[in-house]
């Protein structure tokens, strides 16, 4: 049964194809940024309606937010789909290949749910660079009720397991004075100096800080003309860490670095969480079992990296991992030296190792799911 229902499945995600790359193709020719993806999301929606999933879009307070189900079995799995871009560099983190393998994955499903004991629901999730779509989305019950839920991610190379760390992402400004900076800068009260002096003490407690821990950001303002003392400076910051538990440790002390500046200077500090935070993923090892096993069928080598795999990568779909069993393997586009967020890695997301990707990834997780299916299925007849 297990055998004839893989084959299935991959046939109708074959014969899906064509559609699916373009799918993937159409969606990388237009980037959207985080909660501003009306067209993929529209286009994700409407494949899934083709496919002949019962379809809501705009669901959960979320303008861009999509739910389609299909099938009414007892073990009831969700695939998770991403689309947003990054600013300027587009899609760098290679959404449009999660959006469409997702996509790939339902309609290898489809004709086999209540054959197999299967509700299908994929969940079209805004906002994985920034705003934390799947966190607003779990908090408003999208994902209540799963027994599973997982994703495929491209990178440089093929991982089982993406170690993610755990994150908190804030605004920082500064409020400060303006005067002539050559006539009377002692009138001055220098929000850019506010600024420099908390980049200084965030580079003294890097000396102190765990190895898993991570802290950068971006200026995004500091004055306006050198001959005038800046009155206002902003930026935007990340902290990692490796659990939620040691993020909770390090925020404060990051945030006394951005204290110093305003002490130091007399400039008045405003700091604003930019969404929630993401928790560290904490992949279901069972499941991955199974998506190894699965994509390897279809050829994908996972290769022994010097060191394991890097750490310091992040995703919203870790705050899903600690409420329902999940997984978020990597599928290989073999195009090193470009790695994520990198505008190489933009160009390799619609090569043909990245269209290849999408029909794998839809695959291994459709039959991923046909092995859950089949588990459930053998526990409910030892029971009786």
């Amino acid at each position: 049964m297990t055998a004839g229902a893989k084959r299935h499945a991959a046939n109708a995600v074959g014969s899906w194809s064509s559609r699916l790359v373009e799918l993937s193709h159409r969606i990388h020719s237009h980037p959207e940024l985080a909660f501003e993806e009306t067209r993929a999301s529209v286009w994700v929606a409407d494949a899934l309606s083709a496919a002949g999933f019962d379809v809501q879009h705009g669901c959960y307070d979320l303008p861009t937010a999509v739910r389609a189900s299909v099938g009414t079995g007892p073990l009831h799995i969700g695939i998770c789909a991403e689309y947003d871009a990054l600013p300027q560099i587009g899609h760098a983190c290679g959404h449009n290949i999660i959006a469409a393998a997702a996509v790939g994955a339902a309609v290898g499903l489809a004709g086999l749910a209540d054959d197999l004991g299967l509700t299908v629901t994929v969940l079209g999730t805004p906002a994985e660079e920034g705003g934390g779509g799947k966190i607003l989305m779990l908090e408003r019950g999208a994902f209540a009720g799963l027994d599973a839920a997982m994703m495929v991610h491209p990178a440089a190379v093929e991982m089982a397991a993406m170690p993610g760390s755990a994150v908190a992402q804030f605004e920082v400004s500064y409020r400060g004075k303006p005067a002539h900076a050559g006539a009377y800068p002692e009138l001055g009260v220098n929000a850019a100096d506010a600024m420099t002096v908390a980049q200084v003490a965030i580079g003294l407690l890097r000396q102190q800080t765990g190895a898993g821990d991570r802290v950068h950001g971006i200026v995004t303002q500091a004055g306006t003309a050198p001959n005038v003392i800046p009155d206002a400076s902003h930026g935007r910051w990340i902290v990692r860490a490796a659990t939620l538990e040691a993020l909770a440790e390090l925020k404060p002390r990051v945030r006394r670095c951005f204290e110093a500046g305003a002490v130091a200077t007399g400039c008045e500090l405003t700091v604003t969480p930019l969404g929630p935070d993401y928790a560290d993923l904490r992949p279901d090892a069972g499941m991955l079992r199974l998506y190894r096993a699965n994509a390897e069928a279809l050829g994908r080598v996972f290769p022994d990296l010097p060191g394991g795999a890097p750490a310091g990568a992040a995703t919203d779909m870790g705050n899903v991992s600690h409420v329902v069993p999940t997984i978020h393997p990597m599928l290989g586009l073999d195009c090193l030296p470009a790695v994520n967020h990198q505008p190489e890695f933009t160009a390799a997301c619609v090569t043909p190792a990245a269209d290849r990707a999408v029909l794998d990834g839809a695959t291994a997780m459709a039959w991923t799911a046909i092995d859950l299916a089949h588990a459930a299925s053998a526990r409910r007849a030892s029971h009786g």
